[in-house]
């Protein structure tokens, strides 16, 4: 499978096959087996290389700017309405402690389903579709924190630099912030895919 375009700072869209995507039949996050190869959507965080499962890409888009909410948590940035679904907004660079991106038009929101949900990802730029075979997938060295180490499902490497894999439904705990700003985060993904 592959994504029709990539988005550029024009904030062109681009969107995964939807005869491809994660259903309810078949979950968005799978365990590698041995000779399977894997696709990712690959973006960058300031220098740092990361990448999501391909299958969890809904669309990709320009920067526009969002509708806070009272009370959010910082690393939400608000929500947006994506063709009548509200979907939360997250900045990646400051879920990772890095402080809030101060978003351009260059800036780039992946639209992901994690779990039976929609949200976007505020990212610094869309790089490419990386394949990897499972035996490929390095392990998460130990760290300080396990919960660090939780929302990564392992590293890759694409030419000279190392791709953090990351495990969206570990990341962000979208349950807790339904209740706390009493905004019910999405409509179930297979809904706002369509």
């Amino acid at each position: 499978m592959d994504l029709s375009t990539i988005a550029d700072a024009t904030g062109e869209v681009a969107t995964a096959d939807k005869t491809e995507s994660a259903t309810a039949e078949q979950p968005a996050e799978r365990e590698a087996v041995q000779g399977e190869t894997s696709q990712f959507v690959t973006f960058t965080v300031g220098e740092e290389a990361y990448a999501v499962d391909i299958l969890q890409v809904r669309e990709i888009k320009g920067w526009t700017e969002v509708t806070r909410l009272p009370n959010q948590p910082a690393h939400m940035r608000g929500v947006l309405n994506l063709r009548g679904v509200i979907v939360p907004i997250f900045d990646l660079r400051c879920r990772f402690g890095q402080g809030l991106t101060e978003a351009t038009p260059t800036h780039v929101v992946v639209i992901v389903a994690v779990a039976d949900r929609i949200v976007g990802i505020l990212v610094d730029t869309v790089s490419d579709i990386l394949t990897v075979g499972a035996e490929e997938i390095r392990a998460v060295p130990d760290l300080e924190s396990r919960s660090d180490r939780d929302f990564l499902k392992g590293l890759a490497t694409s030419g000279d630099r190392m791709v953090a894999l990351l495990q969206l439904d570990k990341l962000f705990d979208l349950n807790a912030i339904a209740a706390d700003t009493g905004l019910e985060t999405a409509e179930p993904a297979k809904q706002a895919a369509s």
